[in-house]
């Protein structure tokens, strides 16, 4: 989420990738990623690294790790690597994300108060099966979640389980307030059947590997208030047989 829910290179990472198009743009408007280079890594000490420690000849002999130090690989990514492949990102995006940056800390907590409370909802009804949310207890990952993320926050992802497995396509098309869409982070709630989009090219026994079964309905919860995304869902579930 940006970094609002988890600092990485405070927990050990040297390098983060991470997708810009998600939270921190936070409408859905621009693809993006962003690379941030912590500075702590040696890459002189192992030997492993011979393009930053060895002359450049694109850039008349330079060494990396000499010239630059502690911040060798975010320079060469920007002189050699943008300029070899050209991932630049044009200025209207740019200044999109920076936008959406402003507002990050404030969407971020309402996309985890939201989805926190939906997923107790959902947990209720009595047409889900199953309910699956870092934020619950019964999480199998609710403990390390509490130790890496910020307090009370975890996340505006959960996924959920209709009873019926033919009733799970039919419940998203039913929603009137969510999107259909396979995105996640956008200010709006979007919600997808994943066996019949995102890994209907699967064959069944390859879906059920990944964990994706017939019922499995995935949300990525939005900032629209509660009260409002919770009658969505309760609407669509009353379609269901």
């Amino acid at each position: 989420m940006g970094g609002y829910l988890v600092r990485p290179i405070s927990l050990g990472a040297d390098i983060v990738v991470h997708s810009a198009t998600k939270w921190i743009g936070g409408h859905g408007t621009t693809i993006a990623g962003v690379v941030i280079d912590s500075g702590k890594f040696d890459w002189t000490r192992s030997g492993k690294f011979p393009s930053f420690t060895s002359p450049s000849e694109g850039y008349h002999g330079l060494v990396f790790s000499e010239t630059f130090g502690s911040i060798a690989f975010a320079v060469k990514l920007r002189v050699e690597l943008l300029r070899d492949l050209g991932p630049a990102l044009n200025p209207f995006a740019a200044f999109l994300l920076i936008q959406g940056l402003e507002t990050l800390s404030l969407r971020g907590q309402r996309h985890c108060d939201n989805a926190l409370a939906l997923a107790t909802w959902l947990e209720k009804h009595p047409k889900v099966a199953w309910v699956s949310y870092l934020g619950h207890e019964n999480h199998a990952y609710h403990k390390e979640a509490k130790k890496l993320l910020r307090p009370d926050a975890y996340g505006g992802v959960l996924s959920f389980g209709v009873k019926g497995d033919h009733s799970a396509a039919s419940m998203v098309d039913a929603l009137r307030l969510a999107s259909n869409l396979a995105n996640v982070g956008d200010a709006k709630t979007l919600v997808i059947h994943p066996a019949t989009t995102t890994h209907e090219q699967l064959t069944e026994e390859e879906r059920l590997d990944t964990g994706v079964t017939p019922d499995l309905i995935r949300v990525s919860v939005g900032i629209e208030h509660i009260n409002d995304i919770i009658a969505d869902f309760e609407q669509a579930l009353k379609t269901m047989p």
